[in-house]
């Protein structure tokens, strides 16, 4: 199948691409290189136009002859505060409608859209007394305390985690998280006017070679990377108990080429967590990041950023259903390769792909 790739030249794009293109498909990138995202430190082999998702002219002539489009193109991180929504509306919703449109001009009926773990917000919690509850919010008090764990509203008993199913509520915390699921709306109304059909992955917390450095927006695993490579500790905040789902960006680009090769439901969007099935703690990785780099101990630091998630961990069982995704890097292997895997330079803005 032909197949174009939006955010191609970036971290997991390319990878997807380099993955899709070793199962015998004919790929094609689309990728802005705006300078705040990341410039061309790793050489692309595939066929690749210099544009934007936002320019509908360019769009219908990319798409001609596409069979599936990959769509990885997108503004990421939590996003400084509210003066820059307008740059990730336009970014992320804006260039999903007008992708969305010139898919529909030019007969294009697949999607598969790069969707994220942060339209859940916190996870899914258990009270031993009240069952499945939505933890109330964590409160300043608590967290300059050192009490993290999120509290049931009814008794403030303390919750115990559990795995977040796609048809968990969506409670999105941050700019960035509420134009991913923008972006699940607009193409599930796709789906439904054109009898299209979409896969929503939502990534899970992805790590691996090629990561943008030393920049929030590229997540915690390439932060404390960084430091470690300046012969500085991985600053840890809160207890470093928080539970994440750490999935290397192998794994992601073959749930991606599972994606394009299974057909999507018609008229339909499906939501698939693609996530490693192994939680871990932010402490853990940056201790086994640490041994792996030879450096100093993590730092513990307490206090949370606003708006954190305290646990947010995924059920891999649809995905394995419904297109036969397994990850297969498991976390001390790729973390050890990690540590000393090839890093994209900083990136100045969260302009990029995930």
């Amino acid at each position: 199948m032909r197949v174009l790739v939006t955010g191609g030249a970036g971290f997991i794009g390319s990878a997807a691409a380099d993955a899709l293109a070793a199962r015998g498909h004919d790929v094609v990138l689309l990728d802005a290189f705006l300078p705040q995202a990341h410039g061309e430190d790793r050489p692309s082999r595939h066929p690749l136009v210099r544009g934007d998702v936002r320019d509908p002219e360019l769009l219908r002539e990319v798409l001609r002859d596409v069979d599936v489009v990959c769509h990885q193109a997108a503004m990421v991180g939590h996003g400084l505060d509210p003066s820059d929504m307008p740059d990730y509306a336009s970014h992320n919703d804006y260039g999903t409608a007008v992708l969305l449109a010139a898919m529909h001009a030019t007969g294009v009926r697949r999607l598969v859209l790069a969707s994220s773990m942060v339209v859940y917000g916190e996870g899914r919690y258990r009270c031993p007394q009240h069952a499945l509850v939505k933890p109330a919010p964590r409160q300043a008090e608590d967290l300059a305390a050192g009490r993290f764990e999120p509290r049931c509203p009814d008794c403030a008993t303390p919750l115990e985690p559990e795995l977040v199913p796609e048809d968990a509520d969506l409670d999105p915390r941050s700019t960035y998280a509420a134009t991913k699921l923008a972006q699940e709306h607009l193409a599930a109304a796709w789906a439904r006017q054109t009898g299209g059909g979409t896969w929503a992955l939502r990534y899970h917390n992805v790590y691996g070679p090629w990561m943008p450095s030393g920049t929030p927006y590229a997540g915690v695993a390439s932060l404390f990377r960084s430091a470690l490579h300046r012969g500085e500790a991985p600053v840890v905040l809160e207890d470093g108990r928080q539970l994440r789902d750490f999935v290397h960006v192998s794994d992601v680009a073959a749930a991606n080429v599972a994606a394009v090769e299974a057909e999507p439901p018609p008229g339909e969007l499906d939501a698939l967590n693609i996530c490693s099935g192994e939680p871990h703690t932010i402490g853990d990785l940056a201790r086994e990041l640490a041994r792996a780099c030879g450096g100093p101990e993590p730092h513990v630091a307490g206090g949370a950023r606003p708006n954190d998630v305290r646990h947010i961990v995924a059920d891999p069982a649809k995905a394995r259903r419904v297109l036969g995704f397994r990850a297969a890097v498991a976390f001390s292997d790729g973390v050890a390769s990690f540590a000393h895997a090839p890093l994209r330079a900083p990136a100045a803005i969260g302009l990029g792909e995930r």
